[in-house]
């Protein structure tokens, strides 16, 4: 039985209940009607019988009368996407260079139907439709994704062994009284961490050579792995001509590709950005408390220490490392039970006579 006909059954009730009683109101409370609708009933009833009170079922009608159009809300979103921190103006304004006329409230009310109102959350639609699709990111999306969102953010580096990249940078520790500047030249192998290190007191091509002349390069011929590629900055130390510059000719002369960052973009070299935190906070705002320095020798000294420490006994809890220390991944990589010193020979003979 349908709500329909409950409805007319219950006013056929009314009418009948009205007769027997004699008394309008009392029908009306007993039902629950008011007088007026009492009387409504009974006039439909007088002119039209029963089926004057069948309640007539309103056609269609569209249940949201002021939505934009399909194709309207499609260019919405499709230009969302070009321009996902543009707000509701905005986006009205070049739909309208579009011949697309429609309001900020319409454009508001699209993204609120997709759950896109937020900037934050624009671009998380435009990061997923990146990772999901074959969808190219033009050089002003990327830079909005790594500036709004953390995880584009931290995207990873894949690399498949030792030495395949090695990631350099110039970190400038600061002044000390009576040493003067102070520049510590730092590799990393981004494949397990492996660290390398050396303070200068200037920051020049012939000291950007020098860390890979002296420890890099070495230490990776005795293992037998070649070096493929170091990624480094756009410093005056690491780039200029290619048959003038110490550190150009250097790589040259071993068939190391140089790769360089993208400009006004550090994050791109963030394995060894991440080692100069690591290098600040553990080891020289707690050994430079302990020692006032006279030489370079001595910082170095005590960096040498850290270094072993760092590459040999420190567990690691990146993704990649997951526990362990860099020697160990790359013993584990390579096969190998013993590596090679880290900090050479001749340093250690300095450090014990030094200590």
């Amino acid at each position: 039985m349908t709500a329909v006909t409950e409805s007319t059954k219950r006013k056929l009730s009314l009418l009948q209940l009205a007769e027997e009683l004699g008394n309008v109101s009392k029908a009306c409370k007993i039902m629950g009607y008011h007088r007026d609708t009492f009387y409504e009933v009974r006039r439909a009833f007088q002119v039209g019988g029963v089926g004057a009170l069948i309640e007539q079922r309103r056609g269609p009608r569209n249940p949201h009368p002021n939505r934009v159009a399909p194709e309207v809300e499609e260019a919405i979103l499709a230009l969302c996407l070009e321009f996902p921190t543009y707000g509701a103006q905005r986006i009205a304004n070049e739909l309208r260079l579009r011949d697309v006329n429609v309001s900020p409230s319409g454009v508001r009310g699209v993204w609120l139907r997709h759950d896109l109102e937020t900037r934050h959350k624009r671009l998380l639609r435009l990061e997923a439709r990146a990772q999901e699709d074959t969808f190219v990111l033009s050089d002003a999306q990327v830079r909005l994704l790594e500036r709004h969102s953390c995880e584009f953010r931290m995207r990873h580096v894949e690399t498949n062994g030792p030495g395949e990249l090695l990631n350099q940078d110039t970190y400038y520790w600061g002044t000390l009284k009576g040493v003067g500047k102070v520049y510590v030249q730092v590799v990393v192998d981004a494949f397990c961490s492996l660290a390398f290190a050396k303070v200068y007191t200037s920051k020049m091509p012939i000291t950007s050579a020098d860390l890979l002349y002296d420890r890099v390069l070495p230490f990776y011929e005795t293992l037998g792995v070649a070096v493929k590629a170091i990624l480094t900055d756009n410093g005056r130390e690491f780039c200029g001509r290619p048959e003038q510059h110490p550190y150009e000719l250097l790589l040259a002369l071993h068939d190391i590709e140089h790769r360089t960052t993208r400009i006004r973009s550090p994050r791109t070299n963030g394995f060894v950005e991440r080692m100069n935190r690591t290098l600040l906070d553990e080891c020289f705002r707690v050994a430079g408390r302990q020692t006032w320095y006279l030489s370079p020798e001595e910082i170095q000294r005590d960096l040498d220490r850290f270094l072993e420490f760092y590459n040999l006994r420190r567990s690691h809890q990146g993704y990649r490392l997951k526990g362990r220390t860099p020697a160990q991944a790359l013993r584990e990589a390579l096969g190998t039970k013993k590596l090679p010193p880290i900090v050479p020979k001749d340093d250690a003979n300095v450090e014990k006579k030094a200590a």
